[in-house]
């Protein structure tokens, strides 16, 4: 089967992810495959069932754009942009006392001490390559021109979204090499012997650790309890500006939708808006009363709220494997209080994806490449808490997102 008969069975069939790797795969008709081009054979203009094909490419482009924008909402959650290639955070620390007045006396100086905490963050060029022979562009309408866009989109979307999440998950630092010096690219805290800063009376020691195991196979209250006490313990939480939130697959919200005060569970969990009606008991007389007051939104920057417990807003994502809850603080969609940063080029021009000619940009063959630089790093140390659902005693990364 050549690639021209190739599409033309997988449009037929309906099978738009299996365009999508087609596309993605850079195949050119059969005697150009080897070389990745876009050739004239690989142009259709009708399914084999007779469907429009400009039609099928906006079905497909409209496909993507609701793939990326998925992604997106979670990119924009976890992580705001930095252009430093380091930054030096102080842990400020201070003797605090004034002393008592003496009437003759000149009062001691004061001058607060700080340590500071040097915060890497990676950095590597990604690039992907489309090409064209003229006469394919020559036969090619707009809309299959734009759906190879398109899928050039896509797999930059995922490449983001992946790193962040690898980020997310990783719960070991890493070094980058900046201008010939080694810097630490860090996790949340990871008891790496970094001594977290003191929050009112809460200090903390080298052994503090956001990755954690919850030592059951199944989650209960007690592990939402211990989740939200630690963002407490650092300072996050309404009164600071911040909102804590915990991405779960399907699999444990269903269980958390269970968590009741009557129960033994510290908070009850309350359904957020929009989702399925609950009843409560008033009185001994048997009525009920539709629970109505002090449900959390139904959506938290675009991303579906299931309900909340106690501070804690619930989103059930499908994108965080099960056995896995993320617990997260944000200060809003690409705030410097998120925790992650994605570190992009200190020069404007080379930032975000970009479109540059490629080596051949003129009659027979036409390349174009698209590109972009970025990294990762851990900022907010204490505003990120992985729990692994496990009876084991050590911390795991899924392997979707092992880096």
């Amino acid at each position: 089967m050549n690639i021209n008969q190739l599409k033309a069975s997988l449009l037929s069939a309906g099978d738009v992810q299996g365009l999508i790797e087609i596309n993605r795969q850079n195949f050119g008709s059969a005697t150009m495959m080897a070389r990745g081009y876009h050739a004239v054979a690989d142009v259709l203009t009708k399914t084999a069932d007779g469907r429009d094909l400009n039609e099928v490419w906006r079905e497909f482009q409209q496909t993507i754009a609701i793939q990326n924008s998925a992604r997106q909402r979670i990119i924009d959650l976890l992580t705001f942009s930095v252009t430093n290639v380091i930054e030096d955070v102080p842990q400020f620390s201070t003797d605090g006392g004034f002393e008592v007045a003496s009437e003759f006396g000149v009062p001691q100086s004061d001058r607060p001490t700080a340590n500071v905490l040097s915060l890497g963050y990676g950095f590597t060029w990604y690039d992907r390559a489309i090409r064209y022979t003229w006469q394919y562009l020559a036969e090619a309408t707009a809309a299959q021109v734009e759906a190879d866009h398109q899928a050039i989109l896509e797999a930059d979307n995922q490449n983001v979204f992946k790193r962040v999440m690898e980020t997310v998950f990783r719960s070991t630092n890493k070094t980058a090499n900046i201008k010939g010096q080694n810097y630490n690219v860090y996790t949340f805290w990871n008891a790496d012997g970094t001594v977290p800063p003191a929050y009112k009376s809460n200090t903390f020691s080298g052994t503090h650790n956001h990755f954690r195991t919850s030592g059951a196979a199944t989650v209960t209250p007690g592990d939402l309890d211990e989740i939200i006490d630690d963002f407490k313990s650092h300072g996050y939480g309404a009164e600071n500006g911040t909102t804590m939130f915990m991405l779960v697959n399907s699999t444990e919200a269903n269980v958390i939708r269970t968590f009741r005060f009557a129960n033994g569970a510290r908070y009850d969990f309350i359904p957020a808006q929009g989702q399925p009606g609950l009843l409560l008991p008033v009185g001994s007389g048997g009525d009920l009363q539709v629970l109505g007051q002090g449900q959390a939104p139904s959506t938290f920057r675009g991303m579906n709220v299931v309900g909340s417990y106690g501070p804690l807003l619930i989103i059930e994502e499908e994108y965080v494997p099960p056995a896995y809850m993320v617990a997260l603080v944000s200060g809003g969609q690409s705030n410097i209080q998120n925790p992650i940063g994605i570190r992009e080029h200190a020069n404007a021009g080379l930032r975000g994806l970009r479109l540059v000619k490629g080596r051949d940009n003129d009659y027979p063959l036409i390349d174009s490449y698209y590109t972009r630089g970025f990294g990762t790093g851990v900022r907010q140390r204490g505003a990120g808490l992985v729990m692994q659902i496990t009876a084991n005693a050590s911390y795991t990364a899924p392997a979707q997102y092992a880096s």
